[in-house]
């Protein structure tokens, strides 16, 4: 599979043979609440350009995730944007009511979302069970009708209808969302 990209499937893998357990967990889940996904394997998507391929075959808009942390990294957030947007802590922080945003550590990562950098999404969530990440998503990504994501691993992406996502994952997870909205373009 070296380079290549696979064609997207319906579902889960057929084995567990070289899957995570945090990665079984997600189809488990999506499964669980009859979730309908398509994925795709790849080799790890560790780049913005990676990941656009794999999100060409997979037929959905690209999607960015952020994790973030205030200043005392006391807070901390998962933010979804469109590819094409540009992070600005200046346009978000004041929508959340925070002084200052920036990039939180893998470690907080890998502790509240059980994910390594490059394997953030949205169904990570599933591993915070004190609710400590607060989940934001931009407005125009919920005008897409698929989001793509990883299953907490980087080799491997799915195609989720974004109704589900808001309607029976996050419920599923107790988790809710803050929309926001960023105008996503880079004025210095």
């Amino acid at each position: 599979m070296r380079g290549e990209i696979m064609d997207a499937v319906l579902g889960r893998p057929i084995t567990r043979e070289r899957r995570l357990d945090k990665e079984v967990r997600c189809y488990d889940l999506l499964d669980s609440l009859g979730i309908e996904y398509w994925r795709i394997d790849h080799e790890p998507a560790e780049t913005m350009d990676a990941c656009r391929e794999v999100d060409k075959k997979l037929g959905v808009t690209m999607c960015k995730n952020l994790f973030l942390t205030n200043r005392q990294q006391t807070d901390f957030y998962l933010l979804l944007i469109p590819d094409g947007k540009v992070f600005k802590t200046k346009e978000l922080s004041p929508q959340l009511g925070v002084s200052r945003l920036s990039f939180a550590g893998g470690e907080h990562m890998e502790k509240y979302l059980d994910i390594t950098p490059g394997s953030l999404s949205v169904l990570g969530l599933m591993n915070d069970t004190d609710g400590v990440v607060r989940l934001l998503v931009d407005e125009d990504l919920l005008a897409e009708e698929y989001i793509g994501c990883h299953p907490c691993i980087n080799t491997s992406s799915l195609r989720i209808k974004t109704c589900d996502i808001i309607n029976k994952l996050l419920p599923a997870m107790n988790h809710t969302m803050t929309t926001v909205k960023l105008c996503g373009i880079d004025a210095e």
